[in-house]
C-alpha cells in the first residue's frame, strides 16, 4: 500500500506556502531570463533564410556547411586550435605552480601578490589589451603567434590560480609530510601524492583557462596579425560586416561545448569535495 507523504509540513501556514510557491516561480523566471537568450540562437542556425531574424523560414544545414567549408572560418578555427591549447597548457602549469607557492609560503605582502596575480580577472580586458599591445609592439611580439599565446596565457592563468588555490585550502599536508618522512623526494611526493589529490582542481582550472582563451576577442584584436584571427574574432567581424546565420551555427556549437564544459567542471567539483571529505 502506497503511503501518502504530505507536500508541506502540517505546521506551515498559508503565507508560508504562498512564499514557497513565489520562490519557485521566481527561480523559474530567473532561469528563463538567463537561458532563453542563449537558446534563441540555436534555431536561427538552422534557418534557410539568409538573415538572423525570426520567424524561421525552412530548415537547413546550409550554414553549418558554410562554416566548415569557408576559407576564412577554417583559418580562424586553425588559429584557435593552435593558440588555445598551448595557452591553456602554459597557463595551467604557471597557475598551478603559483598556487602551490602561495599556499606554502607565508610572508608580508602575500595579499598584494595574490591581487597582482589575479588582476587580469578584475582589470577591464580593454585596458589589458591596450597595455599588452604597447608592450608587445616594443618587444616585437605584436602580430606573432608567440605574442598571441602569451596574451591568452596572461588572462587565463588567474583562473587556474584561484581554482587550484581553493582546492589546496582543503588539502591535508600530513600526506606530504608522511611521504617525505618515508624517504620520497619532493618531486616524487608532488607527482605521487599532491597532484593526484588536487587533480580535480587543476583540471577545473585548465577548463576555465581553455574557455577563457577560446572566448577571447579583445586581446586577439590587439595582438593578432592579419591572418591570426581566432573564431571569436571572426564571429565579431562577421556580425559587424556581414551578418549571416553562419555566426549562429558557430555560436550553437559553442553553446553545446560550453554546456559539456560546465557539466564536466561540476562533476570535478563534486568529486573534489567528496575526496576532501574522505581525507
Amino acid at each position: 500500500m502506497k503511503t501518502h507523504v504530505p507536500r508541506f509540513a502540517p505546521y506551515m501556514s498559508t503565507p508560508e506556502i504562498v512564499w514557497h510557491y513565489a520562490q519557485r516561480s521566481a527561480n523559474v523566471v530567473v532561469l528563463l531570463f538567463l537561458i532563453l537568450p542563449i537558446l534563441a540562437i540555436i534555431p536561427l542556425s538552422f534557418n534557410e533564410n539568409s538573415f538572423l531574424v525570426y520567424p524561421i523560414h525552412g530548415f537547413s544545414f546550409r550554414w553549418y556547411h558554410n562554416l566548415f567549408t569557408s576559407t576564412d572560418w577554417a583559418r580562424a578555427g586553425a588559429n584557435s586550435f593552435i593558440v588555445t591549447p598551448i595557452a591553456t597548457i602554459v597557463a595551467t602549469v604557471l597557475g598551478t605552480l603559483a598556487a602551490l607557492g602561495l599556499n606554502k609560503a607565508s610572508f608580508r605582502g602575500k595579499g598584494l601578490l595574490v591581487a597582482i596575480l589575479i588582476s587580469p580577472m578584475i582589470v577591464p580586458v580593454i585596458v589589458t589589451g591596450v597595455g599588452m599591445y604597447l608592450l608587445f609592439a616594443r618587444w616585437g611580439l605584436a602580430g606573432t603567434y608567440a605574442g598571441l599565446i602569451f596574451g591568452h596565457t596572461v588572462i587565463a592563468a588567474p583562473f587556474v590560480v584561484v581554482t587550484v588555490n581553493a582546492t589546496l585550502a582543503g588539502f591535508n599536508q600530513n600526506y606530504v609530510r608522511a611521504s617525505l618522512s618515508l624517504g620520497a623526494s619532493p618531486v616524487r611526493t608532488f607527482f605521487a601524492v599532491t597532484l593526484p589529490i588536487i587533480a580535480p582542481g587543476v583540471i577545473s582550472g585548465a577548463l576555465f583557462a581553455f574557455a577563457t582563451s577560446l572566448d577571447d576577442v579583445v586581446i586577439t584584436m590587439f595582438i593578432a596579425g592579419p591572418t591570426q584571427g581566432t573564431l571569436p574574432l571572426q564571429m565579431f567581424i562577421g556580425i559587424r560586416e556581414n551578418i549571416t546565420p553562419t555566426v549562429a551555427a558557430l555560436a550553437s556549437i559553442f553553446i553545446v561545448f560550453s554546456s559539456l564544459l560546465l557539466i564536466t567542471m561540476e562533476w570535478l567539483r563534486s568529486r573534489s569535495v567528496a575526496r576532501q571529505v574522505l581525507t
